[in-house]
């Protein structure tokens, strides 16, 4: 299957890099293009039995959907769906270690590995999961296709708020819509 079986509708994510922020509000997040344009916005709905990331266009429309397969899963799978379809796209599966975090987004019928996205350095991830403040030590993940070929990177900056750079440098096997919508749900799911 090719990257544009997994397009959204009603969202065109053909940059290659994009900027995510999260606002002081915990769990708000606006994706920009390279131009400085509000492509997505994502929330995480609160007191929820299952967590819950809807997702809108720059102009409020409802694009996406991310859902936890289970009630508070940390470490289990969240279900991408196009609201305007109403079809499942992709699943994001986390295994989360103390030394590792990886998220494989799996084609939502047949399971099939699309890309994975693993955080990088077992030193900084365990700082981030033990020490007093370790969330403030900005968060670096890559982007890998089903095959372990580097795809792109997420790289977070040292700020107030989090703020990080998702950058593809060859999707051609990877859609990039449940990418982004990853790297939003993965910072809201762990605290980052």
């Amino acid at each position: 299957m090719s990257p544009s079986t997994y397009d959204i509708r009603g969202i065109d994510l053909s940059d290659d890099e994009y900027t995510v922020e999260q606002s002081l509000v915990r769990n708000k997040y606006v994706a920009e293009d390279a131009d400085g344009n509000v492509v997505l916005r994502g929330k995480q709905k609160l007191f929820k039995m299952k967590e819950q990331f809807p997702f809108t266009d720059g102009q409020g429309n409802d694009v996406f959907e991310v859902t936890a397969g289970g009630v508070i899963d940390v470490a289990g799978n969240y279900l991408l769906t196009d609201t305007q379809t109403g079809e499942d796209v992709v699943v994001l599966d986390n295994d989360l270690s103390v030394l590792q975090d990886t998220w494989t987004i799996r084609d939502a019928d047949t399971e099939r590995k699309l890309a994975e996205i693993n955080s990088r350095g077992a030193l900084v991830t365990l700082a981030r999961n033990t020490l007093p403040f370790g969330e403030w030590i900005p968060h670096r993940y890559e982007i890998t296709d089903r095959d372990g070929d580097h795809v792109g990177s997420i790289e977070g900056e040292f700020a107030l708020k989090d703020r990080y750079q998702i950058t593809i440098d060859d999707a051609s096997d990877v859609p990039k819509e449940p990418v982004v919508a990853a790297a939003m749900v993965i910072d809201a799911i762990q605290g980052n």
